[in-house]
């Protein structure tokens, strides 16, 4: 892998994007689906929940906003259109599917903004880059599940839409480890800045 990073480094990949001043935390699909070993989604990630209990209240704690996003279909996922239809899984999400609820440990607060989509990126078809505009939000803290899913999307989309996206190690959970890794070296060497747990908490404090 150090020699992989070398490569990249060399050809021009892996700049670095500052932590801006109006930071977000955004906890993407952390939900039963995919902790929940019944589940077609069940990614065995309970240790990226656990990380993101701990970040989330290290955001509360320095009066960080803190979003979620949650998926969930009807009409039979017709509003799901071609990814409902490459993913037969996804039915975990039709409409009050107890698999699409927040896990117990990590539920949105009241004043927290919840964001329903139906595709990867959770600023496809929704109002996330609206809801972050208007807070004056500039650099997006992304977790959850799964890394090579709707993390990467939600990553890609965040530096598309102009803003800076970080993406947290510890607190993102992919079925298998060859995609956590591999998206997750992608992500840094071109997207996003990628950190561990503990950095990100300091960064917050700060």
């Amino acid at each position: 892998m150090t020699d992989l990073a070398a490569d990249y480094a060399k050809a021009g990949f892996g700049g670095h994007l500052p932590f801006g001043d109006r930071p977000a935390v955004l906890v993407v699909d952390v939900c039963r689906a995919y902790l929940d070993p019944a589940s077609p989604l069940y990614a065995g990630a309970e240790g990226a929940l656990a990380a993101n209990v701990t970040l989330v209240a290290a955001a509360r704690a320095a009066s960080v906003p803190v979003l979620f996003t949650r998926v969930r279909y009807s009409a039979n996922g017709l509003d799901g259109g071609l990814f409902y239809r490459k993913v037969p899984a996804l039915a975990a999400y039709l409409d009050d599917n107890p698999l699409g609820d927040f896990d117990d440990a990590l539920r949105p607060q009241v004043d927290d903004i919840v964001v329903t989509k139906q595709y990867a990126s959770a600023f496809f078809g929704t109002s996330l880059a609206a809801s972050l505009n208007a807070q004056g939000i500039d650099t997006l803290v992304i977790t959850g599940f799964s890394t090579s899913g709707c993390v990467r999307a939600t990553a890609l989309d965040a530096l598309q839409h102009g803003f800076v996206p970080y993406v947290v190690r510890e607190a993102c959970g992919d079925r298998a480890p060859g995609p956590h890794q591999a998206n997750l070296f992608d992500l840094q060497a071109k997207y996003a800045e990628v950190v561990a747990l503990g950095d990100m908490i300091a960064l917050l404090q700060a």
